[in-house]
């Protein structure tokens, strides 16, 4: 058997930068068993899977598909930076025609348009509640040690923790701060969260200005001690952002190792387009 598959960087013009996912085309179903086995050969963070939904369907004409993400452990229910480079390999490898696609998957309807050189995700956007200290004091004590911590928010719909770290910080800060992310996990007794978010106030002035707002995230719990740039975070963090800025467009970075950038638009339906641009960086052929 021989199935197409790709390796696509997101969030990032430049190849070996942003967040690689691996996405697979399927012709025809694949056994259950075999989704799970080829995320963990592929060992990426994500790998997509791309299926027809109707016999007759076509990769290049057709306009609505199954997609299915799959991390070395586990099958995910939604992942923003394998959803942008399964719509890229549509979009710029078979040349789909469609101005937009949308992704049948276990999140709801997803769809991806092109907008000049970004591809634009429309995504849910989730709600953020106050998180009462005590609750996690063990585990933003793990994540960050002795650092003044300004908000503490809490995403109930996807089981993330967003910590503000104080705006008198730098960027450099944040980037350069050492997280052991593999303690979070007998550091957090409430068995809510499944994701940390690290985030930090843009700076308007100084040598990288122009960013609203920065991040990192971490989900040991599923296995990614620290993710490159993750689309469904950013799905949590427009929400806080937006109200704490009072805007609907945003510029943001992930400043993880390999670092990526995301535009963000908050959509007057309650949900949130965020863009990336993407580099492909190898196509071939899964045999088995």
């Amino acid at each position: 058997m021989q199935i197409p598959i790709f390796t696509v960087d997101a969030f990032t013009n430049r190849p070996f930068s942003g967040n690689p996912a691996a996405v697979c085309l399927l012709e025809n179903d694949l056994d259950e068993d075999l989704h799970q086995k080829i995320a963990t050969e592929m060992n990426l963070s994500e790998t997509a899977f791309i299926r027809k939904l109707h016999p007759g369907d076509d990769f290049t004409k057709s306009s609505c598909f199954g997609l299915r993400w799959f991390t070395p452990a586990n099958e995910v229910p939604l992942c923003g930076h394998a959803t942008l480079a399964a719509a890229a390999v549509l979009f710029h490898i078979q040349k789909n025609t469609n101005s937009v696609l949308t992704f049948v998957t276990l999140s709801g309807e997803l769809k991806a348009r092109q907008v000049e050189d970004h591809i634009v995700l429309d995504l849910p956007l989730y709600l953020t509640y106050p998180q009462v200290l005590q609750e996690v004091q063990e585990l933003i004590k793990a994540a960050v040690g002795d650092m003044i911590v300004q908000d503490l928010r809490y995403s109930p719909d996807t089981k993330k923790l967003l910590v503000r770290l104080s705006d008198a910080y730098e960027r450099s800060v944040l980037e350069e701060l050492q997280v052991s992310a593999q303690r979070f996990l007998s550091a957090e007794k409430t068995g809510k969260v499944k994701g940390l978010i690290l985030t930090l106030k843009g700076n308007s002035s100084g040598k990288h200005k122009g960013h609203d707002f920065y991040s990192r995230y971490f989900a040991p719990w599923y296995g990614l001690l620290e993710d490159p740039v993750t689309g469904s975070a950013h799905a949590v963090l427009s929400s806080y952002w937006s109200e704490q800025l009072g805007k609907k467009e945003m510029l943001a970075f992930q400043c993880s190792r390999r670092g990526g950038e995301l535009k963000i638009s908050l959509r007057n339906d309650g949900r949130v387009d965020i863009a990336g641009q993407i580099a492909v960086v190898l196509k071939g052929n899964l045999t088995f």
